[in-house]
């Protein structure tokens, strides 16, 4: 699962000829946020038609993974067209307004937003510092999990890059065998280092993500405008992503069990990977999100390196410290819940906090819409 590494508290596993659990530390925490809401009715035979033409989207996006994977092999994958849609506005003389082409029905939990809502709609993306967008997944995820995203932001004229980290995604690798945290962003590093000089690009973490973008920061923060963590590990000099979430009070019994330790070296040595049971996936970590892209992440997923999450952080005011963060709250986290996400701003504060109401752990699926808003005017936001 791609944010259990994130969250859970150390310690002792015993030790059995099986898969293990452990528990982790967790506490659920609220924020209040304004709710956009628009109702969309349709006829059940207009919704067997979006369910079909929705499993053809799905179908189409995996095959242009695998596509990709076979035109890319230092785990980049990038993403030359969308498949949204832009439409004018009735009440607006010249604006227009970036809408998702997705052809399954909207619910509640991902609504429709309201013009006077939306902003930088005359944004010119060769006006920015950067028009590059680098989307980092957490921990078990993929680049596969970005893929409403990047529809979006190409939509609105922007360069997306979407990295399947070691062992993540299509990247071939086993994550039973990655054994630091070097070793398990060297795509994301060789991406950044890749880089024409001059040249510079958002980051976009999310989860376990949030430590590897700020270890690439660390290393290449003149490649880097912005960093934005999405419900991240934003890590201060010195912790490792478990000393940061090891220290929330209590305990979280769903993620508790959860959780699973994968021991590819016997059982008398650290594990090696972490797994989640996917019958628990849903209340964790996609509590809001719409069924079928469930369906996409429990057939999607792979196990978290063990290693990197106890790999702590180096970082520097000089280096680190001089890329401009941003944080993004998910207030229905079940996985990292809003106090843990505050504790990190208030110990390191960004220079901007956004919080997306509704939105579970994976905001990516549960508020796609909400999220590129907030992406938008991100990448607006001018130096002070």
């Amino acid at each position: 699962m791609g944010n259990l590494c994130t969250c859970f508290a150390p310690t002792t596993a015993k030790r059995k000829p099986t898969k293990r659990s452990q528990n982790l530390a967790q506490q659920n925490g609220t924020v209040s946020s304004n709710r956009w809401t628009r109702h969309r009715s349709s006829s059940r035979k207009d919704n067997n038609k979006l369910d079909d033409s929705l499993l053809q989207e799905q179908a189409l996006a995996a095959a242009i993974l695998f596509r990709q994977h076979q035109q890319n092999v230092d785990g980049t994958l990038q993403f030359d067209r969308s498949s949204s849609l832009r439409f004018p506005h009735s009440g607006s003389k010249k604006t227009q307004l970036p809408r998702s082409s997705s052809s399954r029905a909207r619910s509640l939990t991902d609504p429709l937003i309201q013009p006077h809502q939306l902003v930088n709609q005359d944004i010119k993306v060769d006006d920015l510092e950067t028009n590059h967008f680098v989307l980092v997944h957490g921990g078990g995820f993929g680049a596969w999990c970005w893929y409403k995203t990047i529809a979006l932001l190409e939509e609105r004229g922007f360069k997306v890059t979407a990295i399947d980290l070691t062992g993540s995604g299509i990247h071939s690798c086993d994550a039973n065998g990655i054994t630091s945290l070097s070793q398990y962003v060297k795509p994301l590093t060789n991406f950044l280092e890749k880089l024409a000089d001059g040249e510079k690009v958002i980051l976009v973490g999310h989860d376990f993500g949030g430590s590897c973008i700020s270890y690439a920061m660390e290393l290449f923060p003149l490649k880097i405008s912005k960093a934005v963590f999405v419900a991240a590990a934003m890590l201060t000099n010195g912790q490792s992503t478990l000393d940061m979430f090891s220290l929330q009070p209590g305990s979280n019994d769903l993620m508790r069990q959860a959780q699973i330790f994968l021991y590819a070296n016997g059982n008398n040595h650290p594990p090696t990977a972490i797994d989640l049971d996917k019958s628990l996936s849903r209340e964790l970590l996609f509590n809001q999100t719409p069924t079928k892209d469930v369906a996409l992440a429990s057939v999607s997923m792979r196990p978290i390196p063990f290693a990197p999450i106890l790999e702590k952080l180096s970082l520097s005011n000089m280096k680190y410290g001089s890329v401009r963060r941003f944080y993004i709250e998910t207030s229905e986290d079940n996985a990292i819940s809003i106090t843990v996400q505050e504790r990190m701003i208030n110990s390191s504060p960004p220079e901007r906090v956004f919080c997306l109401k509704g939105a579970d752990h994976s905001p990516f699926f549960s508020k796609p819409q909400t999220l590129h808003k907030v992406l938008l005017e991100i990448s607006k936001i001018q130096s002070v």
